[in-house]
């Protein structure tokens, strides 16, 4: 497809909190856009992943408080628990229809920076 365009972003919580939730993923998502130049109305829709020790709030719900998203179709998951996997991760997958300005860049933040050591941001 080249009209479509997808961006990764994942970042971590100390504690499953709703504040937590609420604060990392406002973090990551604005992140994501301001690195790759987005305007809001670039976006298709964003599919949001949370591991299950998350429980107290949805990702989605979080981003959705943010206000920034009100028009964009939001859908979160449950991600499979994996033996060895690492706890308290919010993923994203902003799909865009427009390429991002340069490169796109992926963002991982706080402990989900170990997921992808290959995206180190300088």
């Amino acid at each position: 497809m080249k009209n479509c365009f997808a961006l990764r972003a994942a970042t971590t919580v100390d504690m499953d909190s709703p504040r937590e939730m609420d604060e990392a993923v406002a973090e990551v998502f604005d992140e994501l856009i301001r690195r790759n130049g987005l305007e809001l109305d670039d976006i298709a829709y964003i599919i949001l992943s949370q591991t299950p020790d998350l429980k107290t709030r949805n990702a989605a719900t979080s981003l959705r408080k943010t206000g920034k998203c009100d028009n964009i179709p939001l859908f979160c998951l449950q991600e499979a628990e994996i033996h060895g996997m690492l706890d308290h991760v919010i993923r994203m997958l902003v799909v865009v229809g427009r390429p991002p300005e340069g490169e796109a860049k992926m963002v991982y933040l706080r402990r989900a920076a170990s997921l992808r050591p290959d995206l180190k941001v300088e």
